[in-house]
């Protein structure tokens, strides 16, 4: 699962001990935007430091510079000697430069693609048929300015990227992240954007403080009603009288085999053992 994942400074001491202990689902340690640069060399060596020690709640990734800073280059290098599970790269415009990262990225590790440049909302389907390729985030501030965008309370001039991002992550296996709340002290807002979100089908949110975990772990988790309504169908289609059909009645509705697919995917992502 992958609801609220929480972008924290590396060169932040405090706030990387205290991202061991949090309740959202990913940390990705900051090594770009939240780093100024006469401090780059020091988070880089904290956050191959953090990982390496590990103690970590949340699953743990690394947000690196672009290749095409003088900073990009030596964090991918660093990162690649540990066992970090997921790299996140910026910018990413199109599969040369996946590529370029995959191949000097060793391992195991997964790449987080982020999506915040014209270019690389026109090539997402091949960046999320790469190998290695773990999830599409949307990168919504540089992206709007990017873009020329104006300001919109429900992100109007996005939409037709959000529902593109969430058609190339399905289409390959990927998870899909919306992108960051930028008003954290607006619950309000939040939950509403966060809803617009899972509604679109992103997996999860990008966040920039602990306070908007709660919100993001709710949003973007399957309610009640709806894991009644999985079990429910689930539990008809292994009846007897189901079996061999491609379609049954279910609570007055036709169901076919499609939604007992999708409700057991639903099931799975509350326990991943099955």
């Amino acid at each position: 699962m992958a609801r609220s994942v929480l972008y924290l400074p590396a060169s932040n001491a405090r706030a990387l001990e205290k991202a061991r202990t949090l309740p959202c689902d990913a940390v990705v340690l900051d090594l770009e935007d939240a780093v100024a640069p006469e401090a780059k060399a020091d988070a880089r060596a904290a956050a191959v430091e953090a990982v390496r020690s590990g103690g970590f709640g949340p699953r743990v990734g690394v947000r690196i510079n672009g290749l095409d800073t003088e900073w990009g280059g030596d964090d991918l290098d660093a990162l690649a000697q540990t066992d970090v599970g997921f790299m996140v790269a910026p910018k990413v415009n199109d599969a040369s430069d996946t590529r370029v990262v995959l191949e000097r990225l060793q391992g195991t590790t997964r790449l987080w693609a982020m999506i915040e440049t014209p270019r690389g909302l026109l090539h997402m389907t091949e960046i999320a048929a790469m190998p290695r390729v773990e999830a599409l985030m949307l990168g919504v501030n540089d992206l709007s300015v990017a873009l020329g965008a104006g300001a919109s309370p429900d992100r109007e001039p996005i939409k037709p990227w959000m529902a593109s991002m969430v058609a190339a992550a399905r289409a390959y296996g990927l998870l899909a992240i919306d992108g960051v709340f930028n008003r954290f002290t607006d619950s309000e807002g939040f939950a509403a954007e966060c809803a617009q979100g899972r509604l679109y089908g992103f997996d999860g949110k990008s966040l920039i403080h602990p306070g908007q975990i709660e919100g993001a772990n709710a949003a973007f988790s399957p309610s009640p009603e709806e894991v009644e309504r999985a079990r429910a169908l689930v539990a008809a289609f292994t009846l007897p009288e189901a079996e061999g059909k491609g379609v049954i009645r279910v609570d007055g509705e036709m169901m076919e085999r499609l939604h007992l697919a999708a409700a057991e995917r639903l099931l799975a992502r509350l326990d991943p053992r099955g």
